[in-house]
């Protein structure tokens, strides 16, 4: 028996898949390894490892990177951020465009130019300021708000500046859904790619004959790891994120979580603990998933309760324990 745990993306959520290998040709293969600040794992099955698909692997990594890497000094999104002459990519391109259509949809709650902010709080590249002041967060919020930016054919207008973007909350997902396809075009059709703790599941488990099955871990954690839910995947994007445990402490002692409301500038106090969602690509379940971290419960449940092949899973603090909600599509089963 395999166990695989897979880690959740900069909000610490863990993905248990139990794959148990089949002892007849062809067998479970797997590819796995680090990218983009994280690790990655790609299932499949084959009488033997691709090596075509390890070189393929590592041509979508590098694309993303020179794309929209904020670590990356020569990436598309690093030049645009300085200033600098840019020509965007289709890669580029997709994700602008999918961020802005989250934007819209969730009234701001989901903004891309919030990267100045997650620097000034040290969740970024650049280095973190020693204490965050209301002066600091107005004068930031002036250059905040993806209605600051347009998309050109082969650049990005900013109107002003200082706009710092950062895709962080989505592009991660657009990585996945991109080695998905890639995976397909070599004539899979039954997989699993997770990278970073975003999934996106194609077809069945190939030796079980079921969907591939994932669980979530419970936020409560001591020295037995718990398992809040588990839910099958096929055909989907899965993304979570959370808030519960990454924060960063400044020189005055305050606490700060990971996520950042770019309405106020401020980080978000919330029940919220995490939020899971199930998309047709990873990359619109990545972005609604921050989104729904920002978002008031409520609003957060009606947005996605209104969109077509979208479903969530909330994890909420209640007193001394915690609260699971989802959407009625939402297949799961407690644990």
């Amino acid at each position: 028996m395999l166990s695989i745990m897979l880690d959740y993306k900069k909000f610490s959520w863990i993905f248990l898949l139990v794959l148990v290998a089949c002892q007849s040709e062809p067998q479970l293969q797997r590819i796995q390894g680090d990218a983009l600040g994280t690790s990655y794992s790609i299932l499949y099955i084959d009488n033997q490892p691709n090596e075509l698909l390890i070189d393929e692997v590592d041509a979508v990594f590098l694309r993303m990177n020179q794309s929209m890497s904020t670590y990356w000094p020569n990436s598309i999104i690093s030049k645009i951020n300085r200033g600098e002459e840019a020509k965007i990519d289709t890669d580029f391109r997709k994700v602008f465009r999918a961020a802005q259509q989250v934007w819209k949809q969730t009234d701001g709650f989901f903004d891309p130019t919030v990267g100045a902010l997650v620097n000034v709080y040290g969740f970024g590249p650049d280095k973190a300021y020693p204490n965050i002041t209301p002066k600091a967060l107005d004068s930031i919020m002036q250059f905040t708000g993806f209605d600051k930016l347009r998309l050109l054919d082969e650049a990005i207008v900013k109107s002003d500046p200082r706009v710092y973007l950062d895709f962080n909350a989505i592009a991660k997902g657009y990585a996945v859904d991109a080695l998905a396809t890639m995976v397909e075009n070599l004539g899979y059709t039954d997989f699993l790619i997770e990278v970073g703790g975003e999934i996106y599941a194609k077809g069945i488990h190939p030796t079980k004959n079921t969907p591939w099955r994932v669980a979530i871990d419970h936020p409560e954690q001591n020295t037995e790891r718990k398992f809040i839910a588990t839910l099958p995947l096929t055909n989907k994007g899965l993304a979570s994120s959370g808030n519960y445990r990454k924060f960063r402490t400044d020189v005055l002692g305050n606490k700060y979580v990971h996520t950042i409301n770019p309405k106020t500038g401020k980080t978000v106090k919330s029940d919220v603990l995490s939020s899971s969602v199930l998309a047709p690509t990873t990359m619109y379940a990545d972005a609604y998933a921050t989104a729904l971290m920002v978002m008031p419960f409520e609003q957060g449940k009606a947005l996605i309760e209104s969109l077509a092949e979208v479903e969530a899973l909330w994890v909420l603090a209640e007193k001394d324990s915690v609260r699971v909600v989802a959407t009625a599509g939402f297949s799961y089963d407690l644990q």
